[in-house]
């Protein structure tokens, strides 16, 4: 099983859980963060200076089964990217294991 946590645009979250769905990606947690990138110019907007690290967004974490990695990460870099600087990150980490606490089932039927 995978982790796969995503930093995207909270403009373009929507569009991400709808496809993520479409692939049958059903279940992941999300949080609104705001953080500080690399961009190191500010956008002017009607005479007032913006800085584009502070652009909202989406924290995703999603727990999948190796088969199904691929598929996430190309949905997820296909529907966040927008061409521009900001559009987010990708991390992809190893989970030993996964345990649902209703019926205790773990592994694979643990995040089914």
């Amino acid at each position: 099983m995978k982790k796969v946590e995503a930093i995207i645009r909270k403009s373009k979250f929507d569009e991400v859980k709808k496809a993520l769905h479409q692939i049958e990606v059903n279940f992941f947690s999300y949080w609104d963060v705001t953080g500080v990138g690399n961009e190191k110019q500010g956008h002017v907007y009607r005479g007032i200076s913006y800085s584009t690290s502070d652009i909202q967004r989406r924290y995703l974490v999603i727990v999948v089964s190796d088969d199904f990695l691929d598929k996430t990460v190309s949905t997820i870099l296909e529907t966040a990217s927008t061409g521009n600087v900001g559009d987010g990150k990708i991390f992809i980490s190893e989970v030993l294991d996964a345990y649902r606490i209703r019926t205790k089932e773990n592994g694979h039927a643990g995040i089914n």
